[in-house]
């Protein structure tokens, strides 16, 4: 019987693979696991965007046939001279205008044919906007600015003022809260204007030519904010005709004539300002 169950174990050892391998071949497979590049998460995806225009009988094709993918936690700039089309390419990934043809998908959701009702929700939860106007209320406080998109989304006062007064931090303006706009510069008005686009929490910033108003100087420090903005996860896009301003981004997309001409992505991005 010993012998029987000895010969039984020898032939066990011989069949099946020693833990020491086993061990190894483990080790291997979670080395390989770490070292693969991360996946990246889809954000925005355009699948064949077109944009028309109707003057009388005349169609004048502004988009035609736009794919994009942009992943999150992306910087990205929009370039393209006049009658491009990056305006209006601004407009649908803005949710404020809807595409003639083809599918747009913004955080999982296709916005692509929803009517304006559930436009106005996506916008004002999954985008946060910037624009060279600054568009800030004049008889409201930077606060009060800074909270209004949490109004619409019905978050009580309390709640509203404290995540406002923490956003307002975030871009070195929590002493100025209580100031209306016609008494701040106008770079401390497009920092109130930041703030109110990351109050939401939004899936990304859509920036519209945000230092187009504002001297060097100033441009440079707005730009500083967008790229700390950046490094704490949140997607940026930025729609510029600046080359300087552009350069800010990882990525730059160029428009000509309703089409993508060029999509580079930098190994680095240019120092920020001090």
């Amino acid at each position: 019987m010993i012998r029987q169950f000895d010969g039984l174990v020898i032939q066990f050892q011989q069949r099946v693979m020693p833990f020491s391998i086993l061990h190894s071949l483990f080790s291997i497979c979670i080395l390989y696991l770490m070292v693969q590049p991360p996946i990246m998460q889809g954000i925005i995806h355009l699948e064949g965007i077109r944009k028309n225009y109707f003057l009388g009988k005349q169609v004048i094709e502004v988009l035609k046939g736009i794919t994009l993918d942009i992943f999150k936690n992306e910087y990205v700039a929009l370039m393209g001279p006049s009658g491009s089309g990056k305006s209006t390419l601004m407009n649908i990934l803005g949710c404020l205008d809807t595409p003639t043809g083809g599918r747009y998908v913004l955080n999982n959701q296709d916005v692509s044919k929803m009517v304006d009702n559930s436009l106005a929700e996506v916008r004002n939860t999954e985008i946060g906007f910037v624009f060279q106007q600054f568009n800030l209320l004049p008889r409201l406080t930077a606060a009060e600015n800074v909270a209004l998109p949490l109004v619409y989304a019905g978050v009580p006062k309390k709640k509203r003022m404290e995540r406002a007064l923490h956003v307002l931090e975030l871009v070195n303006l929590a002493d100025r809260s209580h100031h209306k706009p016609n008494e701040l510069s106008g770079g401390q008005n497009q920092r109130v204007a930041i703030a109110r686009a990351l109050v939401n929490d939004p899936a990304m910033i859509l920036a519209d030519e945000p230092t187009g108003n504002l001297d060097t100087k100033t441009s440079y420090e707005i730009m500083d904010i967008f790229g700390r903005i950046h490094e704490g996860g949140n997607t940026v896009i930025l729609v510029t005709h600046e080359e300087d301003i552009a350069n800010h981004a990882h990525r730059i997309i160029r428009l000509r004539d309703g089409v993508i001409e060029t999509d580079k992505r930098r190994e680095m991005a240019i120092p920020r300002a001090h």
